[in-house]
């Protein structure tokens, strides 16, 4: 069995309850997944299978993006750590010219490409670890990577240099302790379903938060945010 199978026989198709015009390979357990990744393709020191759910922060930029295509419709975007590749996809439906993905598990990576078959998009052009570099593309997303110092940290340097490159940098948030909020200009809140089990909360609240310049591409800069029944209401940072 290869990566992709796995990724098809152990999770199942379902649309993401925040973003239901996206359907992606989900798991109810990550942890029961986890053993079972070890156990049938056996393989040990892989990291927890974070692709095989839909996270809260990833949901609210992928929501963002599908209801503001101006800001990536015709331009190349990075999602960085992309997981199941919720926020690449979303952008390919929202009208990107290219889309490219950084994620360095290998399972993630079969998983963006059974996500994106699973979506009639592209799938994106993989890439490993991009922390280090000055990315040359037009539009940057990163849908939930602020849980850990060490890697909010690189991500912080990292967004600083791709808009002081020019790009528009966009983040997903629930309010993670590492990410920097004081630093990011607030655009929109959403409220969410989320699984207790592993955000400890029935329902919380995630934000978009823009790098560098607080004017988006599109001119528009609202703070437009939606209720679990899809109305728009306004929510000021």
């Amino acid at each position: 069995m290869n990566a992709a199978q796995f990724v098809r026989a152990a999770t199942v198709l379902a649309p993401v309850p925040f973003v239901p015009e996206i359907s992606l390979q989900q798991a109810a357990d990550i942890w029961a997944l986890w053993e079972q990744t070890e156990r049938e393709l056996g393989v040990t020191g892989l990291p927890p299978p974070f692709w095989a759910v839909a996270w809260p922060g990833g949901q609210a930029l992928a929501r963002y993006l599908l209801d503001h295509p101006a800001l990536v419709a015709g331009r190349t975007v990075l999602d960085v750590g992309s997981g199941s590749g919720l926020v690449a996809i979303a952008a390919a439906r929202a009208g990107a010219a290219a889309t490219l993905a950084s994620e360095t598990d290998p399972l993630a990576r079969a998983a963006i490409e059974v996500n994106s078959a699973a979506n009639a998009v592209d799938k994106p052009g993989c890439l490993d670890d991009v922390s280090d570099t000055t990315p040359a593309v037009d539009v940057v997303v990163a849908g939930d990577v602020w849980y850990e110092r060490e890697l909010a940290e690189a991500m912080i340097a990292f967004f600083d240099r791709a808009a002081a490159a020019g790009a528009l940098v966009l983040a997903g948030d629930i309010g993670r302790r590492y990410f920097p909020r004081n630093r990011y200009e607030h655009l929109a809140s959403y409220e969410l379903e989320a699984s207790i089990d592993l955000e400890g909360s029935r329902r919380l609240t995630a934000s978009i938060w823009q790098a560098g310049s607080p004017k988006l591409a599109d001119g528009t800069g609202d703070n437009t945010s939606y209720d679990r029944d899809g109305i728009a209401r306004i929510v000021r940072g």
